[in-house]
Formats: C-alpha cells, structure tokens, sequence
C-alpha cells in the first residue's frame, strides 16, 4: 500500500517546503489550505488541493477521506499570529480565528485521521508548534498560548497513542521567514534577528516523522542542529 501525507497549511512556506520534501520521498500528498494557492503548490508535486477553513472539522474529514486508508503520515502545519498584545482591546473575532486555527485545527485533524492511522496499524504525525510554546512571548500572548495548549496536547497524547504505533512529535522552531512574518520581515532584518529558512523547519518536520521517538519536541534554531527539548519532572 502507497503511503500518503497530509500537510495543513500548505499553500506556502513551512508547509508546502514540507510538502515537496515527501513528494520527493514518494509519498502522495493530500495538501490543505483556506489560500487556492495551495492548489498550486500541489499540482507542481502531483498533489491533491484541498480549499478551504480548517476551523470548520469537516474539512479535516474530507481531507482524510482524500487520502483513504494509505494514509501515514500527518503534519498539523497551519497557523496564524494576532497582533494584539493587550486582552482588554483585544478584537475577539480575531482571537477566535488564531484559537480556531492554531489550536481547535489541530484537535480537528487529530480526530480526522487517527481512525485511518489505527486502521493501517500506525503512524506518524507531527505537530508544527513554535519556541513560544515553551516559553512566554510578550510580543503575542494569544498565539503563545495557542502553542502552549498543543503542545500540552501531543504531551497528554503521545504515549498512549505510541501504544497503538502512531507517534505524535512537535517540531517547535524559533522566528522562520514566512508570510505570517510579512509585516514584520524588514524590521527583523533591520535589528539583525536571526531567522529560519521554510526548508530548514520543514527538514526538522519530516525528520521527526520518519525517525522521532513519541513525544518528541524538536527545537530548531537559526544556525544550531536541532536538539529535543526536556521538560523539568514534576516535583
């Protein structure tokens, strides 16, 4: 049976770099994304597009249905920033959209695929999270919270779902030059703020797929190798 891969988010950036690296691995890719650009992205691969709001859960079902029972692969890519700071001016419909995105997508996708991943005998998925999920980020609270909470996820998650040979990771990069940077990009080159390639997150992404241990939350840094991060015991 051929393998085949969804990958959220996948009409640019870390997530369509992703996407070509297991296209060229031979994997059949299913990508998905709310920008039709995606449909692009997958033609140049031999791809399947799907269009559409990954807040809406039935389009995580249609998407796993696309993909059918050679599914084995999954990255919960998509993602979104808020650019406000202060909860008391806070525009609530944008603070539902960056929750629905970063947060609610990724349960989504999760309940979408896990029964076609039991059916093949197992699995691997990969959550893209972010530095912010391991620490504050005052520049956005509301996005580091949304990696926060899944990365509380795939650590709930990942050992009961490595007893059934799915393994669930994070890979959780510092600043990467994509377009959710695009406001921000000359002020990041300006102040000399080191930043990720797409490609080089995507590596990470794919190598945690193929080889990460269960719970693995690969921390990927401009010009460092990659190393898994630790969490301190609970006293």
């Amino acid at each position: 049976m051929s393998e085949t891969a969804i990958i959220t988010g996948a009409a640019g950036g870390i997530g369509a770099a992703t996407a070509r690296l297991l296209a060229a691995s031979g994997a059949r890719c299913v990508l998905v994304d709310r920008d039709p650009k995606v449909a692009d992205v997958a033609a140049s691969i031999g791809g399947t597009a799907l269009v559409g709001d990954l807040t809406d859960p039935d389009l995580s079902v249609r998407a796993a249905a696309d993909a059918g029972d050679g599914l084995g692969l999954v990255v919960l890519n998509a993602g979104t920033n808020c650019a406000d700071k202060d909860p008391a001016t806070l525009d609530l419909d944008r603070y539902r959209a960056v929750v629905g995105v970063n947060q609610h997508s990724v349960t989504y996708g999760l309940r979408a695929a896990l029964p076609a991943l039991r059916r093949r005998g197992g699995g691997s998925i990969v959550v893209t999270a972010s530095l912010a999920a391991l620490h504050g980020v005052e520049q956005d609270p509301i996005y580091t919270m949304t990696k926060h909470a899944v990365i509380g996820l795939v650590r709930a998650l990942s050992g009961p779902l490595a007893r059934e040979g799915i393994r669930l990771g994070a890979v959780c990069p510092g600043l990467v030059d994509t377009p959710l940077i695009e406001g921000g990009r000359d002020r990041f080159r300006a102040a000399g703020v080191p930043m990720l390639t797409a490609d080089e997150v995507a590596a990470a992404i794919v190598e945690t797929l193929r080889d990460g241990e269960p719970g693995t939350e690969l921390v990927v840094r401009p010009g460092r190798t990659p190393v898994r991060y630790s969490p301190a015991p609970v006293p």
